[in-house]
């Protein structure tokens, strides 16, 4: 009896060392992913500071008031004169809508009549 507990023992402490082993290997597999996607992360960043970068230049005022005046015929601009803007006073706003009647007063016949003739 002794010698089967011993042999069972024995057993479950190398299924447990075998599901430590692999264990192991899942969590530095995970960890070796982990630092992949940071390296990705840091990589993508550097791009995106070095596009950013390149977008400033590119959106210089100088540089696109340059790019105006050469293709100023090509793209049939106007030059910003003050004129160009309208007041505030030519705004045209639209019209409140008309609410419908919601209660609506019942005259009678006299009262129409009267109502004509103040017309």
């Amino acid at each position: 009896m002794r010698g089967l507990f011993y042999v069972l023992t024995a057993l479950a402490v190398m299924g447990l060392a075998f599901w430590a082993y692999q264990e192991n290997y899942k969590t530095q597999s995970a960890i070796a992913e982990v630092r992949g996607l940071h390296g990705e992360i840091g990589a993508a960043h550097e791009r995106l500071g070095m596009l950013r970068a390149e977008w400033a230049y590119l959106n210089r005022p100088d540089r696109l008031a340059d790019l105006a005046d050469l293709n100023f015929d090509r793209l049939g601009l106007l030059p910003l004169m003050p004129d160009a803007f309208g007041a505030v006073d030519q705004i045209i706003y639209p019209l409140p809508p008309i609410l419908p009647i919601t209660n609506p007063i019942e005259l009678s016949f006299d009262q129409r009549q009267q109502m004509g003739n103040d017309l």
